[in-house]
This record gives C-alpha cells, structure tokens and sequence, in this order.
C-alpha cells in the first residue's frame, strides 16, 4: 500500500474500506448466484431424467393400443425414436452443464482471484519483425 511513515487521513481509510467491502460483497453475491445457476441446471436434468424414464419405463402410451400388429410396428419404430430422443437431450444436458461449469471456473474463479490485467501488451510473433530487427 504504501511507505512505512506515509500517513493518511481518515476518511479516505474510511472510503478505501467501503469500496472493498461492496466489492467483496458483490463477488460473493456473484460466485453464489454462479452456483445457483449451476445448481439449476443440475435440478432440471434431474427432473427431466425422471420424467424421460417414466416414459421409458412406465405406461407409456405407444404400448396401449388394442392392436398387437400396431403395438409391434409402434415398439419397432416409436421405441428406438423415443429412446434416442430421450438419449440425445440428456447428453445435450450433461454437455451444456460441463461446458457452463468449465466457463464458470475458468472465467469467475480465475478472474476474481488471479487476474490483475498488469505486465505488458501481446505482440504476435511475426518474422518480418524479427528479421527488420536483425537486419536493421
């Protein structure tokens, strides 16, 4: 912060420890809410996991015809459509929710806690710039 004799006044403490608190406050309400959204997601496939295998293996409606020759050409046919539908939403489910707590980490952990956006500017490396240095 500063020198070993420097002095400073009061208020301006006082100021420098308010906005350090409503900074930390909101980077708490932050991470929380990130992991309510998190958790959200997590509650819906859930539910949707549920209701799919109900479906799957409960009463499902393509089994209750009266006809033995249309509930065999609807297990042939609405089956395997049924089942990879049901299969293709939850994989979308899991991907959606690995792929949203990946960028929750790496963009709400990493940036509160280790980027300082200090150092120096990215220069790409170019080969014309390097030989213009050593031919120069």
């Amino acid at each position: 912060m500063g020198t070993a004799g420097e002095q400073h006044e009061i208020g301006e403490v006082f100021i420098h420890q308010m906005i350090e608190t409503i900074e930390f406050v909101l980077g708490t309400v932050s991470n929380t809410a990130s992991y309510l959204r998190l958790w959200a997601l997590s509650l819906a496939h859930g539910q949707l996991s549920d209701t799919f295998m109900m479906l799957l293996l409960g009463k499902v409606t393509m089994f209750t015809t009266t006809s033995s020759g249309m509930t065999i050409l609807l297990g042939f046919i609405g089956w395997p459509v049924f089942w990879s539908v049901t299969l293709g939403v939850l994989l979308l489910m899991d991907a959606l929710e690995c792929f949203l707590h990946t960028l929750r980490l790496h963009w709400v952990e990493f940036q509160n806690k280790f980027y300082k956006g200090e150092g120096y500017n990215f220069r790409p490396y170019s080969y014309q710039a390097v030989l213009a240095e050593v031919l120069g």
